[in-house]
């Protein structure tokens, strides 16, 4: 399938396909790239070229092989469900949505197994996704059922009126509740890996002490995102030497080898519904891995009063 336009303004290539494809900022980045965009019949493969007036573009769609339907055997828990809004407590190992590198089952599998109603926004294979988790991250996450809700919640990501409280275990405690600001970008020396960079994108954290393990080794945090940029939360932490249990790929080393996933749990959501305008929030229950570890290495009395969510709002409000 193929796309054809004229230019109206001198503008550089991709703002002009943003502005005229319903694509991601990456997704467009790719077509131009991977030379699928024609300038007058000429390849334009650099995303920065300056257009100009009656100029003719041709973007050609590459085909994707249909990938045969995944067998889903596993669940998710539901936490609230209406003709709108669907939220989810994901477990961590489970991928959210499909990508050329996926192999396995995905949350929207799930999803379209149970033949739940889901928005089209945002393409065959992100169907309902409104925002994500990474794979390790367990924690609570929200689907939209139309494309109404989506729209209503994707402002509230826009303007922050929406957001997750997270909680972690850390290698290391926090000298202090503090926020963090550093722009973050594709690490140059390991594409895994996101990073600290001066042209990167703006990001800022703010992280809260709640409690220390028994020996005062670990310590269990609160995080709360200001932006959402992948990997945010690991790679400020990253960045004044702290870990995440678990999290190999950002420097966590010790002896809890046998941790075999990122003990990052996205605690609790708050957002208006986008239909109604009711104010809404939801907690994810710590899963069982989180919590056998706070059980032998933490006062558990002492836990269950500092993860009240009123208790950790209060306390950001205290700084941020």
């Amino acid at each position: 399938m193929n796309k054809t336009f004229i230019v109206e303004e001198e503008i550089r290539l991709d703002k002009f396909l943003s502005a005229k494809l319903n694509e991601t900022r990456n997704q467009i980045e790719q077509l131009i790239k991977k030379e699928f965009v024609k300038v007058d019949n000429k390849i334009k493969s650099k995303t920065g070229y300056k257009l100009k007036l009656n100029q003719t573009i041709e973007v050609s769609f590459p085909i994707v092989e249909k990938k045969e339907a995944q067998t889903v055997d596993f669940d998710v828990e539901i936490i609230y469900e209406d003709e709108y809004i669907l939220v989810l407590n994901k477990p961590s190992g489970l991928i959210v949505h499909d990508a050329p590198s996926v192999s396995e089952p995905t949350l929207v599998d799930w999803l379209k197994q149970k033949e739940i109603s889901l928005s089209t926004i945002s393409g065959e294979e992100r169907h309902g996704i409104v925002h994500r988790l990474d794979k390790g991250t367990s924690g609570v996450m929200i689907v939209a059922k139309t494309n109404e809700a989506h729209v209503g919640l994707s402002r509230q990501l826009e303007d922050k009126s929406m957001g997750r409280i997270y909680l972690a275990l850390t290698d290391l405690p926090l000298k202090d509740s503090q926020i963090i600001e550093g722009p973050i970008a594709r690490n140059p020396h390991n594409r895994l890996k996101m990073g600290i960079v001066p042209n990167g994108k703006r990001a800022k954290s703010a992280f809260l002490k709640l409690d220390l393990s028994k020996n005062e080794k670990y310590e269990l945090i609160s995080a709360k995102l200001f932006t959402g940029r992948t990997h945010q939360i690991r790679v400020h932490l990253s960045s004044i030497n702290r870990h995440i249990l678990g999290d190999n790929l950002y420097g966590f080393k010790g002896e809890l080898n046998k941790i075999n996933r990122v003990y990052l749990h996205a605690y609790n959501l708050y957002l208006t519904h986008p239909i109604t305008n009711k104010k809404m929030d939801f907690l994810a229950d710590v899963p069982c891995d989180m919590n056998e570890f706070l059980e032998k290495h933490f006062n558990m009395e002492s836990i269950n009063e500092k993860i009240d969510k009123d208790f950790i709002i209060n306390s950001f409000s205290s700084f941020c």
